[in-house]
Formats: structure tokens, C-alpha cells, sequence
């Protein structure tokens, strides 16, 4: 998944060094701005609950168009008026179709016996991956490289509506609960875009729940004049109505997933000037190299800075003194009334990179004796992290630092496979849904989950079931959701635009998955 090695193929020190030669006529010329406007926006009104959600089983939604190559069409990212003629063309209108029913898999490849008389449901819980909220009005933006390859992630068509598609997910994930209770709502990572404190705060404040949500930030833009049209109105966030468990991505330490913060960034992200181009309301949402309003909260944040506001909201999220003095979220909790630990383990290389890293030091400090543990109090373990095992690496990719004792996939699995008692692996980053079963050398295999993106196509969570099958095995039935945009015409409009994202080429991968990465019901033996 290309898309998700991150964009910031430039350091920002050499992004903003950047100048035209001859030879290159350099970023497209942007119109001249207008003198900013100041907007005063009525206070918003709640929307009603959802009153039901459905689930892929039971409807599944498809483009209506067909995928073009890039090459036949401008990127619909860059000017308003690219994006507005793919609209209009039904590129991001979607068909509604059968659902896809569950398919099973056995971890050794064998035919799982008949349940026994007491089988049952023990854990629920959702799954909620790769929110990836932005401020895509922030000087360190990095527009002007934006491709349908490697550095596509510079821009989204959909990227000022986010904030309302994560609200429609959590509408959502709260209607299944009403109906059937979910335990916990566990995150993937990326939960932020580029380390940025307003991004975090938006993300605390939608999960958490917030009378007023403006995910804006400099002027206060208007794209669609009126109020509750646009990604830039202010709104009433319902919030998570179970408890909710932080997990740390690439993109939540690193400015756009890729770069270290420094004094230097730190510096840039609160002046005026986007060197590397970011969007402007004053035209229209157009990519722009003119100076902008500055904001003092789109200050970046270390990675003690994260853990210490994060830690500090509500009940902490699984986070406490041990995580705010290392920085690092890496941590257990049970799930109460089941044999179940979940072992959350923090993979993001802060000395840049996007993808991961798990350095022998740490394994011997901090995940052994958890995991140790773990196999004295004879509880099942659940691990959950941003990367899979597939993303690690010895130094988190461009831009990251060689680390001498960083694990291999091998090493790593070989490692984990030493646990009979981990059986399932909860992970994102690559927004795709994918399953599969890691098998090392030697030692014991379980099962990996990646749960597709909120940001990026198909836009979805997972709602995942555990059932001990009293008959030695246990299954987890995985299941594929799209958020409702039931009463909500703005997360409606940014699903359309992350549609456009997909068909129009630009989008590199489609992150649905094959049928068998999405519906699923994974079968392992149980830990003894």
C-alpha cells in the first residue's frame, strides 16, 4: 500500500529551499488570494441518534463508476473545480448491493468441529483504525508533491470532511451498542494526521464527545456558505458512548507520518509560510504557496507531549504515569469478564519513518515482562499495534534512523510465537482490510487483523466478536462496517469525495480487501 509509506519524500528544510529553475516551471500558478473574511457561525445543533446501522452481511456499497487510470484525468485534489467536474460526473456516487456473508478460516487449515452445548459470546468490542484527522491548512503541508503514487497522501479531496466521517463512525459503532452492548472501542493509530496539538484535540473531542467541533484552524473558512454544509462547520460531536483505547500511529508522532519533529518544524508549523503548499479557503480550497493565517494551536507535539494530553482526557484511554514519563504507548489492559489481556504495543519510530519499528531493548524492558505476565495470570492475549508484523523494519523506511537491535518480521514472529497464548493481532496503517495467519519457523501461530481506513476508501471499521466455542477452540467472527450517513448530508459528501479519490486513479490501492480479508469467523485452538 503505497499510499501509506507517507508523502514527505523532501525534508521540509529542503521543501522550502526548493526554487524554480528554467527547466522547471515549478507548482501551478494559484489565483491571487483575497483578503481574509472572518465568519461568525450560529452554535450547532445536535443530530438525533441513529436509530439502526447495518453491516456489510447485510448491504454492501460498490463505485458506480468504474476506476480510470490516473493518467485520464486531473487530480481531483489540487483545484475545486477538478474535483466538482468528477462529481458531476458520478465519480463518487456509490450502489448499493448484497451483503457478503462470512467466510470461514482455520488457522491450521483444517474443518473446525461442531460447537458445543455451551458455546457462547465473550467479548465484543469495535475496531477503528487510521482516522487520521488534519489540518489541511497547516504550513507543513506538503501539497505541491502530491501523486498517485508514493506521495499521495500529500492531499484528499476528502480531507476538510474527516472530522465528519470519524463523527458518523462513532454514530454509528454507537447504534450497534445500543442495540447489542460493545465492551470497548479500540483504536488502530493514525488517530491524528501530523502530529499537530488542534488535530489531537479534534480527535479527543469527536471520540470524547463536544458540544462545538471546528475542525479548522487560521481564518475561520466557509467553503459552503451557510451552516452545517461543509467540513468546516462547527458541530455537535455525540462522542463514544463506551470506553475507548489509545493506540499510536506513525502519523501521531511524526509530521505527516514521515518527519521528526524538530525546532526547526516546530518553528515553521506556527508561522505563515507554506512553502511546501497547503490549502487555501480565500481560493477556493486550492493549493497555495501564498502566507496564511498562522495559529499557535497547530503546535507539534513530542511524543511525552501526546501521552500527557491524551492521559489527561477522561479516564486516560489506557494510558497512565508509566506511558507519560516514557512517551511511549505501550500497555495492557483486560477485558473484564473474559480470559482476555490486550497488550497494546507502540511501534511508531519517532526519529522518523512511517513505518515500524520494535527495537530487542524494548522487548526485553517492557513487552517480555507483559507478555510474562500475561502467561502467569493464564490470560488469552489479544496484541494490538499500527503496524503489522509486514511493516517492520530496521528503521521505519525514508527518513527514519538504522537502529542496530530492531527486529526483523522474523525475528518478531518467531518471538511472539513463543506465547501460546497470543491468538489475535488487531492492526492498521496499511488502510486495507486484510487477515491473515502469521506462521513462524518455530513456535505458534495466530491470527493478524487489519482493519481497513476511516480517511481513505472504503471508509471502515470493523466490529469484531469473540465466541468460546466449548469444544477447545475459540473463534473471532471480524466484520466489515460502513459508517451511516443517515441525517448527515456533510459525512455523505466527504464519503463521495473519498470515492472520487479511488475511481478517478488517484487513490493508489483500494483498500477493501479480498472477500476473505473481510467478513470473517478465524478459528485457533484455545490456549491451554
Amino acid at each position: 500500500m503505497l499510499r501509506r509509506l507517507g508523502f514527505a519524500l523532501l525534508p521540509l528544510a529542503f521543501a522550502a529551499a526548493c526554487s524554480s529553475s528554467p527547466d522547471d516551471p515549478g507548482p501551478p500558478a494559484t489565483p491571487e488570494p483575497t483578503p481574509p473574511q472572518k465568519i461568525v457561525k450560529d452554535a450547532p445543533t445536535a443530530m438525533p441518534a441513529l436509530a439502526s446501522a447495518v453491516t456489510t452481511v447485510d448491504a454492501t456499497f460498490t463505485p458506480s463508476k468504474a476506476r480510470q487510470s490516473y493518467k485520464d484525468g486531473p487530480n481531483p485534489s489540487v483545484l475545486p473545480q477538478d474535483l466538482a467536474s468528477y462529481l458531476d460526473r458520478g465519480f463518487g456516487e456509490l450502489t448499493s448491493s448484497a451483503g457478503q456473508p462470512y467466510i470461514t478460516r482455520v488457522i491450521d487449515a483444517s474443518t473446525p468441529p461442531a460447537a458445543g452445548a455451551n458455546a457462547k459470546r465473550i467479548l465484543r468490542f469495535a475496531h477503528l483504525a487510521d482516522l487520521q484527522l488534519s489540518d489541511d491548512e497547516s504550513p507543513t503541508r506538503l501539497g505541491i508533491y502530491d501523486s498517485a503514487d508514493i506521495t499521495s497522501s500529500a492531499l484528499r479531496p476528502q480531507d476538510a470532511y474527516i472530522c465528519r466521517m470519524t463523527n458518523a463512525a462513532v454514530r454509528t459503532i454507537n447504534a450497534f451498542h445500543r442495540k447489542d452492548p460493545i465492551a470497548f472501542t479500540l483504536m488502530g493509530g493514525d488517530n491524528s494526521d501530523s502530529a499537530q496539538s488542534n488535530e489531537v484535540d479534534w480527535v479527543l473531542q469527536i471520540l470524547g464527545g463536544s458540544p462545538l467541533v471546528q475542525c479548522d484552524s487560521g481564518d475561520v473558512d466557509d467553503p459552503v456558505p451557510g451552516a452545517n454544509n461543509d467540513g468546516k462547520d462547527p458541530f455537535v460531536a455525540e462522542g463514544l458512548a463506551m470506553p475507548w483505547k489509545w493506540n499510536t500511529g506513525n502519523h501521531d508522532v511524526l509530521i505527516q507520518g514521515n518527519l521528526q519533529v524538530t525546532d526547526g518544524n516546530e518553528a515553521a508549523v506556527v508561522a505563515d509560510t507554506p512553502n511546501g503548499g497547503t490549502r487555501d479557503y480565500r481560493i477556493g480550497g486550492a493549493i497555495s504557496q501564498e502566507p496564511i493565517v498562522p495559529d499557535p494551536k497547530r503546535a507539534l507535539l513530542t511524543r511525552t507531549d501526546l501521552m500527557a494530553k491524551v492521559s489527561a482526557d477522561k479516564d486516560g484511554h489506557g494510558l497512565g504515569e508509566e506511558q507519560k514519563a516514557s512517551g511511549r504507548a505501550t500497555y495492557t489492559f483486560d477485558a473484564e469478564g473474559t480470559p482476555f489481556r490486550f497488550l497494546v504495543i507502540d511501534t511508531a519510530h519517532e526519529t522518523g519513518g512511517s513505518e515500524g519499528v520494535i527495537k530487542q531493548s524494548y522487548v526485553t524492558s517492557t513487552i517480555k515482562p507483559m507478555l510474562d505476565k500475561a502467561q502467569t495470570d493464564k490470560k488469552w492475549v489479544i496484541l494490538a499495534s499500527h503496524h503489522a508484523t509486514t511493516s517492520l523494519t530496521p528503521g521505519g523506511g525514508a527518513f527514519g534512523k538504522m537502529e542496530d537491535d530492531a527486529l526483523t518480521p522474523e525475528q518478531w514472529a518467531t518471538f511472539v510465537g513463543g506465547y501460546p497464548n497470543v491468538v489475535f493481532s488487531m492492526v492498521g496503517h496499511s488502510h486495507q482490510n486484510r487477515v491473515r495467519s502469521v506462521t513462524p519457523v518455530s513456535g505458534h501461530a495466530w491470527w493478524e487483523v487489519m482493519t481497513a481506513a476511516i480517511a481513505d476508501y472504503p471508509h471502515q471499521f470493523r466490529l469484531v466478536e469473540i465466541f468460546d466455542q466449548d469444544n477447545g477452540w475459540i473463534m473471532m467472527r471480524a466484520t466489515a462496517v460502513d459508517f451511516s450517513v443517515d441525517g448527515d448530508a456533510v459525512a455523505m459528501e466527504g464519503r463521495r469525495r473519498g470515492t472520487v479519490d479511488l475511481t478517478s486513479g488517484w487513490l493508489p490501492d483500494d483498500g477493501t480487501g479480498k472477500a476473505d480479508d473481510r467478513n470473517v469467523e478465524l478459528w485457533i485452538k484455545k490456549p491451554q
